[in-house]
């Protein structure tokens, strides 16, 4: 774990709020992470890879799990995070029962650079954190998300090969995880 690191700038400092997102929001999020997704080639099959309706189905994701958005002062959506409180979850993808995980981390382009995306792992964290009785924050990444994982050293996030896994033959995942 990365001792020297420390959590981002309170939200009103950054000039961004983290908080769930809303229904009107669905479809724009959606289509936020799709366009993310697709710009950073992170989808194997590009504009025919079956994740895009993942990706665009907020609505479900917010029933089933919590999705939590970044947003200017105005309400522009700067990116969101889908963050699964427990292994049981049907959104947990590699979390046990002692563990919280997050996927679909997304930042829109013109919002890189600003901390969006360490804010919505943190607010994970904090969670993950005050839920009580969880031990560990996990992820899953594709290797090509370079800069995703660059954050995640940063955040003191450490490799775990050993959970490693191919969610469909030929798309390796490799899993993170953060003691809290």
């Amino acid at each position: 774990m990365n001792a020297t690191w420390t959590p981002p700038v309170a939200s009103d400092a950054t000039g961004f709020a983290i908080r769930p997102v809303r229904p009107a929001e669905h479809h724009a999020l959606g289509e936020l992470s799709a366009r993310a997704y697709l710009d950073g080639g992170l989808l194997t099959r590009g504009a025919d890879d079956p994740y895009l309706d993942v990706l665009r189905d907020v609505a479900r994701r917010a029933t089933e799990a919590k999705v939590l958005v970044a947003v200017d002062p105005d309400g522009t959506l700067l990116g969101g995070v889908t963050f699964v409180p427990s292994g049981d979850s049907p959104w947990a993808d590699i979390a046990g029962p002692d563990e919280a995980e997050f996927r679909v981390l997304t930042v829109s382009g013109a919002a890189r650079g600003r901390g969006v995306g360490e804010a919505l792992v943190q607010a994970c964290a904090d969670r993950a954190r005050a839920a009580g009785g969880c031990v560990r924050l996990v992820l899953s990444v594709i290797p090509q998300a370079v800069a995703a994982r660059r954050l995640y050293d940063r955040m003191g996030f450490a490799r775990a090969p050993q959970r490693d896994w191919e969610p469909v033959p030929g798309v390796r995942l490799l899993a993170y995880e953060l003691t809290l």
